[in-house]
Order: structure tokens, then C-alpha cells, then sequence
């Protein structure tokens, strides 16, 4: 008899449909209170005053160095300074790399000097050699081992401008693949044209790798400027040039990604979660990579805060100032981590990383009952000038590892026609940013944080099933 009743019972369940994922919805109430936060946050000059400080009191804020600690104390003073209600560190370690002095020129008939950088991870070493250009990553890696021994491997590809910065790719390969196809064809060292879109003598850095098994060698990049002089005389005849680099790993540094967060009125343990990277090249002052991420976040989690307790909203808004990011993501895989048995309470995630252009563009990566949700948030973006897209670009970088695992993502995206003019370049200075257009960074992320920490239900954060 009991067999009976619980193959009934089996037969009952398996014939009712499944019930359905209720739908995640904004409320009225909430799309008012974001207007007026998206008003207030137009006339609100916070993300300026917080990049002004972190550029003009810490600077340059390379990974491992002493800046880099005080760009920790920095962030936290910051936060408590700007009302949070919660404020802690947590630590990153990561391998740390030094920079201390890079030089090169043309020897023999046409010296002159040459604009370079290291690149980061690059080894130190001093080398005069004779000069092979290549075109193309790819063109370089044809090469035949040995046909380059004594030799210097020179990469001389245009990065193409776009507003969404799709040239970075293919120039980024070139910066992260070329040294090691240059050592396998024998290449005592290795230089490129910089992964940028300006026209001035400023040599874009940026980290590099070397395949597992290969000697690393010194590799560098050149100014665009200098990429055409040098190819110029390559075309002449043949040319030799000194490199010069005093730079290297340095042993292990632990720092912090920096965490503040505003409470939420009734479900305070799930979180919307919105940063920037803290950490900078070295060369300028780190101002759109990424100060203005970071202050983008602060200053929308302090506006956020400045509402009654009551109008809050209902989850927590949690701002990461990230380490480590320009090494590896190193602070957002420690992140991910820390806080992957939390991954269903991370309501939905979004980093600023791409300077401080005008959004232009909105787009969420959820499930089909969450779609409304995201139309709401488009809603009360699209004052702003901004765009509701289907089909997102990612959560950014540091936020990347925990979106892999299941985080929910969302993406506001920057015009970026000139970040690659500026980036990693003695040219990431405040100047470059324009306070208008921050500001309206500012009140996009002030906006979505809030409608996304206030709607009922979620936007999907789930465990993604291990890949083998």
C-alpha cells in the first residue's frame, strides 16, 4: 500500500508543471526616489573631489610599491569619510614587479634617442643589437627558430581607434604574446610599437608574459612616434639599437582591495556590488585607469547613503577599490575567492575600468524573468543619454572571475574614442577628465546600484556548473 501511494505521488509530481520563476520587478516608488538621486548626482561634484585626491595625494600607484600602501590608507579614510557604514580590507598577494630606470637609441649612423618603456615583467638587461621588423604578431611567430639569433624583434602594429576600444585586443595580444614568439626564434630582445591611438612621444606600459620554458628577455615598448622613426630607417638599411632596462621581480607583496559598504534597510546580507581598480601604472597618475572607476563608485555609494535609512535601498551597496588589477586581477580573483560561498547573495555586479567618457550604452546579462527589471533600470538611464542594449560587454575586469562562477553582470559602457590615447601613458593625469562627464557616470552608477539593490527578486547569481 505504501508503494502505491508514493508511486502516486511520484505520477502527480511529475505531471504538474514546474512553477515558474516569478518575475523581478522594480517598483514605482523606487523609479521616483532614482530620479531624484539621478538629479542630485548631476550637480554633485564627489567623483571629482575623489579623483582629485587620490591623484594629487597618492599618484602613480604601481602594484607592490609604497604608494600602493598608501593608496590603501587612502581608500580607507576615504570611505569612512564619505559616510559608509562599513569599512574593511582584505588581503592580495601577488608576485611584485620594479621599475627603475629604461633607455634606448639608435646607434651608428642615424643616433639618436628612442622613447621606450618596459613592459611590465619584463626582465632587466642591456642589449645592442640589429633590428628585424614584422608587421604582425602572427608574422613574427612564422618566423623560423634561430632565423632571429643576435637579433632584436621589432612589432610594428597600428591599434585601430573605436568607441568601444575593440582595437585593444589585437594590440594587447602584441604586447602580451610577442616576447615570447621572439625568444623562440632566438631574439636577444624584444620592442613594439605601443598598443595606443595617440600621436605623441609617450610609450604605452602595460604587463606581458612569457611562455612556461623560455628565458624571459627584455621586451619594451616605443612610442608611436618612435615605432615610425625606427621602421623609417629599417626601410633605409640596417639598424642597430642599445636597450637599456633596469627593472625585475622583487619577491611577493600583499595588499588590499578596500571594501566599503552602505547598509540596506531589510536585506542587508545581499549585495550590489560596484568599484573600480586601485591600483596604476607608474607613469602617469593614474586619473581614467582606473582613479576615476574608483571614485566613480565612491561617489555613488555616498549619495546612496545620504538617503534617510528609511529610503534606502533594500540590499546593501558594497564599493570595491580592487588591488592589483593591471598585474593579473589579482584583487578580483582573491575577491571572487573570498566570496564565491556568498555568490547568491551578490544581487548583480558592474566595475567602471574604461576612464571617465560619457555612458553611453546599458546591458545586463540575466535570465528571461529578469528582463523587465532591466528595463526599468534602462528606463531611468535613458535621461541620461544612455542605451538600452540586449547584449552586454561584461561586468568588468575585476569583476570578471566572479561573473565566470555565476555573478550576475551588468555593463555601462564608456565612449572610449580617446582612453587609448591616454592609457598607461605620462598622459593619465587629471586633466584628461572632463567633470561633466563624470558626473554623469556618476549618477548612471548612482542609479543603477540603487534599482538593482531594490528590486524584488534577483538578477540571476547562481553557481555555474564546474567546467572539466
Amino acid at each position: 500500500m505504501r508503494r502505491t501511494l508514493l508511486a502516486a505521488a511520484l505520477s502527480l509530481l511529475v505531471a504538474l508543471p514546474l512553477q515558474a520563476q516569478q518575475p523581478t520587478r522594480i517598483g514605482d516608488a523606487a523609479m521616483t526616489q532614482a530620479v531624484t538621486l539621478r538629479e542630485r548626482a548631476l550637480a554633485d561634484d564627489t567623483g571629482w573631489k575623489v579623483v582629485e585626491s587620490l591623484t594629487t595625494e597618492v599618484g602613480p600607484r604601481l602594484a607592490g610599491s609604497e604608494a600602493d600602501a598608501r593608496a590603501v590608507e587612502w581608500a580607507k579614510a576615504k570611505f569612512k569619510a564619505l559616510g559608509y557604514d562599513k569599512v574593511w580590507t582584505e588581503p592580495v598577494t601577488f608576485p611584485k614587479w620594479e621599475r627603475r630606470s629604461e633607455s634606448a637609441r639608435i646607434v651608428g649612423a642615424h643616433a639618436q634617442a628612442l622613447h621606450v618603456t618596459a613592459l611590465g615583467g619584463s626582465p632587466g638587461g642591456k642589449v645592442e643589437a640589429e633590428v628585424v621588423r614584422f608587421e604582425s604578431l602572427e608574422a613574427l611567430e612564422k618566423a623560423a627558430p634561430g632565423s632571429l639569433a643576435g637579433k632584436i624583434a621589432f612589432i610594428d602594429y597600428p591599434m585601430t581607434r573605436a568607441k568601444d576600444g575593440r582595437g585593444y585586443g589585437p594590440g594587447s595580444r602584441v604586447r602580451s604574446g610577442g616576447p615570447s614568439a621572439a625568444i623562440r626564434a632566438g631574439a636577444l630582445a624584444y620592442v613594439m610599437r605601443s598598443a595606443g591611438t595617440d600621436s605623441h612621444r609617450n610609450p604605452h606600459t602595460g604587463i606581458t608574459r612569457f611562455d612556461d620554458g623560455l628565458k624571459p628577455i627584455p621586451s619594451a615598448a616605443l612610442s608611436l612616434p618612435d615605432a615610425d622613426q625606427l621602421a623609417r630607417l629599417v626601410a633605409l638599411g640596417q639598424v642597430k639599437i642599445a636597450l637599456d632596462l633596469d627593472c625585475g621581480w622583487n619577491g611577493e607583496y600583499t595588499s588590499q582591495n578596500v571594501i566599503g559598504e552602505i547598509t540596506g534597510r531589510s536585506k542587508p546580507d545581499d549585495v550590489v556590488v560596484i568599484g573600480g581598480h586601485l591600483d596604476s601604472w607608474d607613469l602617469g597618475t593614474g586619473a581614467i585607469d582606473d582613479g576615476a572607476g574608483v571614485a566613480i563608485g565612491m561617489a555613488a555609494g555616498h549619495l546612496i547613503g545620504t538617503l534617510p535609512k528609511g529610503q534606502r535601498p533594500a540590499r546593501t551597496i558594497r564599493v570595491v577599490a580592487f588591488a592589483n588589477e593591471e598585474q593579473g586581477l589579482y584583487g578580483g580573483r582573491a575577491y571572487a575567492q573570498k566570496h564565491a560561498a556568498d555568490l547568491r547573495k551578490h544581487q548583480l555586479g558592474a566595475e567602471s575600468d574604461f576612464g571617465a567618457g560619457r555612458i553611453y550604452a546599458f546591458a545586463a546579462k540575466t535570465p528571461d524573468y529578469a528582463k523587465e527589471a532591466v528595463a526599468r533600470i534602462a528606463q531611468a538611464l535613458a535621461p541620461l543619454g544612455i542605451e538600452h542594449r540586449e547584449d552586454g560587454e561584461g561586468c568588468g575586469p575585476d569583476l570578471s572571475p566572479f561573473n565566470a562562477i555565476g555573478m550576475a553582470c551588468a555593463g555601462l559602457s564608456q565612449d572610449g574614442t580617446d582612453y587609448f590615447d591616454l592609457h598607461h601613458t605620462p598622459d593619465d593625469t587629471l586633466d584628461k577628465i572632463d567633470p561633466k562627464a563624470l558626473a554623469q557616470n556618476v549618477a548612471a552608477y548612482t542609479v543603477f546600484a540603487f534599482l538593482a539593490a531594490d528590486a524584488q527578486g534577483d538578477f540571476g547569481s547562481a553557481p555555474k556548473p564546474a567546467t572539466p
